[in-house]
């Protein structure tokens, strides 16, 4: 049975944050719906305005309309409780990869708090439905690829629409199940959609809105972790902690270049009597950490901002005022604050692998780690020169780091003119979302090379007869660390060790600066 340890997250008025989001992804909090009368009757007056409209024959872009460019082909009224269940039918075209678990209820949530505004024109029940969706985990098997950013994620999330209905499959209690006999078994029938639910439910940013939230979380763990990392390469390669005197960052008074340093001053304790100077200045990948990572920490404030504001908009099209009586036709299905956040922020993260793959590259070196074995090898002198130690670790942080680097192309930048010319200007916001996601995996690949290099280092300074004490949270995490993963004496494959800390990385399992 699933926990719940964190508080409800209600879906209605009050807007939601990333961290919403993310409890909800993880099943670690119970979704709500806002139930009171007023609130129902605000969403009712939607759809009940949309229905005195048919009853006028008034014309509605998807609604007594075909799609996109066919929006000039009349649709009769005979016809119009057809079109829901073609459109989530000929979008039924996804290909790639399925979504995962956690990414899935990421895009249930954002849908379903996107309808709650009450300005989509869709039933209470869709919403209650929904919901349900995220309270007993039934999560629609939705193919990743196949959207442009705009008329949002219209493919990918027909196949909510289509489970929603009864249609397509799901997984449910880890099995593959069709959508109609999971409907069956917890005694529920089927949605019938109403005239504007289906292009309500498919014709937003959801999808890229989603995987947005959960790139950011990911992204500001990584923060902490590389500066964290950063402290223990700073011990283990006899770093210069003045490096990071506040003085210094007053000077050039960046808030999360500040933040970072003062990270490191916290964890290099360098208030605390130091050892005498090796040397003036560290190379940029130690001495200019804070400059580095501090970019993506100021960075963080203004994509939260983004974001947030996507996850708590109506985003379809048209908008439904039942309050003034007015159908709103616009264009907020375009994802175009998502693709420059995730793009930005895909970049701000490979400059982060870069950062961690050129300070593993010093721990290795004997020219440049001041006096560590080669390659972090622990291995007694008379079996040193058959022990590689960390050898192909590198070049494996190496190759995930230059793939992170390719993957930051812009996505934004590739709109293609589609669907008859009528989507003429697309975002490619979800793409830019799921590029987020992959530079985000394979640097923290490169964050769990360097964990476990950089703990080596450790280990191997304090091997030494005048080895001074860790500064207090460092010898914590180093503590932590030896729990799984020993000391490197003689070699042994990495696999399996660097596959477990990318599962505590995933867990976030130590706790850092935040």
């Amino acid at each position: 049975m699933t926990t719940h340890p964190l508080e409800p997250v209600t879906f209605g008025e009050l807007p939601l944050r990333i961290e919403d989001v993310l409890a909800l992804a993880n099943r670690q909090a119970q979704a709500t719906l806002q139930d009171d009368t007023d609130y129902r009757q605000r969403i009712a007056k939607g759809a009940q305005f949309l229905d005195s409209l048919l009853d006028k024959e008034g014309v509605i872009y998807g609604v007594t309309t075909g799609y996109g460019d066919s929006c000039v082909v009349a649709v009769p009224l005979q016809h119009v409780e057809a079109l829901p269940r073609h459109l989530y039918t000929f979008h039924g075209c996804g290909l790639g990869k399925l979504l995962d678990a956690q990414a899935t209820r990421a895009v249930l949530a954002a849908r379903l708090q996107s309808l709650c505004h009450g300005v989509s024109g869709v039933r209470v029940e869709l919403l209650e439905r929904l919901h349900a969706f995220l309270e007993f985990d039934v999560l629609p098997l939705i193919p990743e690829e196949g959207s442009v950013g705009a008329s949002g994620d219209l493919t990918p999330l027909s196949y909510v629409a289509a489970t929603l209905s009864g249609e397509r499959e799901v997984m449910f209690r880890g099995e593959r199940r069709t959508a109609c006999e999971v409907h069956r078994e917890l005694g529920w029938a089927p949605l019938v959609l109403r005239p504007k639910e289906a292009l309500a439910l498919m014709n937003g940013t959801a999808v890229m809105t989603g995987l947005a939230c959960l790139a950011f979380a990911r992204a500001d763990y990584l923060l902490q972790l590389a500066t964290r990392i950063t402290a223990m390469n700073v011990v283990a390669l006899q770093g210069n902690p003045e490096h990071f005197d506040e003085r210094l960052f007053a000077a050039k008074p960046h808030p999360g270049q500040m933040q970072v340093a003062a990270w490191l001053r916290k964890d290099l304790a360098i208030d605390a009597p130091t050892a005498p100077l090796h040397r003036l200045q560290d190379r940029y990948s130690l001495r200019c950490a804070p400059h580095v990572l501090g970019v993506l920490a100021d960075s963080l404030n203004w994509l939260r901002s983004f974001i947030e504001i996507e996850l708590n908009s109506a985003n379809d099209n048209p908008i439904i005022d039942a309050d003034a009586e007015r159908v709103l036709h616009g264009g907020h299905f375009y994802g175009g604050h998502i693709a420059f956040a995730m793009d930005s922020l895909k970049t701000l993260v490979a400059n982060v692998a870069d950062l961690l793959d050129r300070q593993l590259a010093l721990l290795v070196d004997v020219r440049y780690n001041h006096g560590l074995p080669s390659n972090l090898s622990g291995a007694p002198a008379d079996r040193a020169m058959i022990n590689h130690g960390f050898k192909a670790v590198q070049i494996g942080a190496s190759a995930w780091t230059a793939e992170a680097l390719k993957n930051t192309m812009p996505a934004s930048v590739f709109s293609r003119s589609t669907e008859c010319h009528n989507q003429d200007k697309v975002s490619m916001g979800t793409i830019a979302a799921r590029d987020a996601i992959r530079v985000l995996e394979l640097t923290e690949q490169v964050a769990a090379a360097a964990l476990l290099a950089a703990n080596q280092g450790v280990w191997l300074r304090a091997q030494a007869e005048d080895a001074r004490p860790l500064p207090p949270a460092l010898a914590a995490m180093h503590e932590a660390l030896a729990k799984d993963f020993p000391p490197i004496i003689e070699d042994r494959a990495l696999e399996g060790e660097l596959r477990l800390c990318l599962q505590r990385i995933a867990e976030q399992h130590w706790r850092l600066h935040a």
